[in-house]
């Protein structure tokens, strides 16, 4: 079959999801049936489903077959703005009860016409000397101490991410990244013309064979890791893990992009400080302190400095100079210090009342992080169980947001503890503990 062919088959699947002939949750014949249905090879109904799974139409679970997206609507895999539901444990925003007033001191005068005439001025890739010095305090560990001379600053901590990539991988490169991984890396990946390799994961993350194979069959350009409260399935990689990744990279000579932004609720320092000249280590002040007050930074080996900023200024990812002000002052008083001692334990407090509405089931947590992951029973698949919840008012995030490779991912759901308030969120987790007893069959006919 031509190109053409297999093309207008996937049309037709899409056309029929457009017009609401197929809806989200609904289940596809197993690709054998497919084929005998319209007298196709079994070859062009994999190329078939491959399409529609490039387009974001469907999702594949592991060992229970392929169902129409319930993004489908949309064409895209990614995960869609905030909507606005009663409890959102989709996105993951810690905002304490108090935080707006700590913020509000910090941040007393700045609106003065002196302090604001500074603030309103172009900034650059690299702010000042006063922030790269205050930065590199605030962002060093017992074992890991910046230097301001390394400091480079974006808008965020995904602009941080964004420029990080596009310096280090070159159009049509390779990068690889957990199999499970911070979903917005596939899309700027998509953009930038970079194909992510998913690389083999267990109980202590990303396993240093996996990276081995994966550059044998194909050569990498780079590394992107969260070492630390690892995005979506938290855990933080031992001492001994850290030393084997570092011992291939260093093998390979792969630079690593090191995600730390979740870094803040433990206590291990980045893999830089065993590897500065490997590591490109990326944070943001959005987790710290607001989402709506942020500033990105990263911290790259002096010789790959020039290189970052030439990338930050390209992709337009600059700082304002009001984000700088502001940064400035929180970093400057404690306040940004504050804020993350104290949403540690507010994680803390989140993780112990999550355990115990959700004991019994099967979960993947850290007493130190933000979100947790809910292997479900078998009787209930990802997608269904989150479209399940949001009629509840209860915002998910299904596994295959997470999923480098469409088609292969595990039967769970990410849960973010961070944004609702604690009655909300005890309200929200007895709802999906009761729910996870229930069968799909019977949930639905309650409705």
């Amino acid at each position: 079959m031509s190109k053409s062919e297999y093309l207008k088959l996937a049309d037709e699947i899409a056309a029929d999801i457009s017009g609401g002939r197929l809806m989200p949750g609904d289940r596809l014949p197993p690709q054998r049936n497919f084929a005998y249905e319209r007298g196709i090879a079994a070859s062009t109904a994999s190329r078939v489903y491959t399409e529609l799974l490039r387009r974001g139409l469907v999702v594949g679970e592991t060992g229970r077959g392929t169902f129409i997206s319930g993004n489908a609507r949309r064409g895209v895999a990614a995960p869609g703005e905030p909507s606005g539901i009663r409890i959102d444990l989709e996105f993951n925003y810690p905002l304490l009860p108090d935080q707006t007033a700590l913020i509000a001191r910090s941040l007393d005068g700045l609106e003065q016409p002196a302090a604001l005439d500074m603030a309103l001025r172009q900034a650059t890739s690299i702010g000042t000397p006063a922030l790269r010095t205050l930065a590199s305090s605030f962002l060093s560990r017992d074992a890991w101490s910046p230097t301001p001379e390394q400091l480079v600053f974006t808008g965020n901590g995904r602009q941080s991410l964004a420029a990080a990539l596009a310096a280090i991988v070159p159009t049509g490169g390779r990068c690889g990244v957990e199999a499970l991984t911070y979903p917005f890396i596939k899309g700027v990946a998509a953009r930038l013309g970079i194909t992510l390799v998913p690389l083999a994961m267990d109980e202590g993350g990303l396993r240093p064979d996996s990276v081995q194979k994966a550059h044998h069959e194909a050569h990498l350009s780079a590394l992107y890791v969260q070492p630390a409260v690892q995005n979506p399935l938290n855990m933080t990689m031992s001492a001994a893990r850290r030393a084997d990744l570092l011992h291939v990279a260093e093998k390979l000579d792969l630079p690593i992009i090191e995600d730390n932004v979740y870094g803040f609720l433990d206590d291990v320092p980045p893999l830089a400080a065993l590897a500065p000249a490997r590591c490109i280590v990326i944070d943001s002040l959005s987790k710290k302190v607001a989402p709506g007050l942020s500033l990105g930074f990263i911290v790259p080996p002096q010789h790959l400095r020039e290189t970052i900023m030439a990338s930050v200024r390209s992709g337009g990812w600059t700082a304002s100079g009001f984000a700088f002000a502001a940064a400035q002052r929180l970093m400057g008083d404690g306040t940004a210090a504050e804020l993350s001692r104290l949403k540690r334990l507010d994680a803390r407090a989140r993780q112990k009342l999550a355990a115990e509405r959700l004991s019994g089931f099967e979960i993947q947590t850290n007493e130190k992080c933000y979100h947790l992951w809910l292997t479900l029973p078998a009787h209930w698949r990802s997608q269904t169980f989150v479209a399940a919840a949001a009629r509840r008012d209860i915002a998910l995030s299904p596994s295959t947001t997470f999923a480098v490779t469409p088609g292969h991912a595990p039967n769970a759901v990410r849960l973010a503890l961070a944004s609702p308030s604690m009655d909300q969120l005890d309200s929200g987790l007895a709802t999906l503990a009761a729910m996870l007893v229930m069968r799909e069959d019977d949930f639905d006919s309650t409705e």
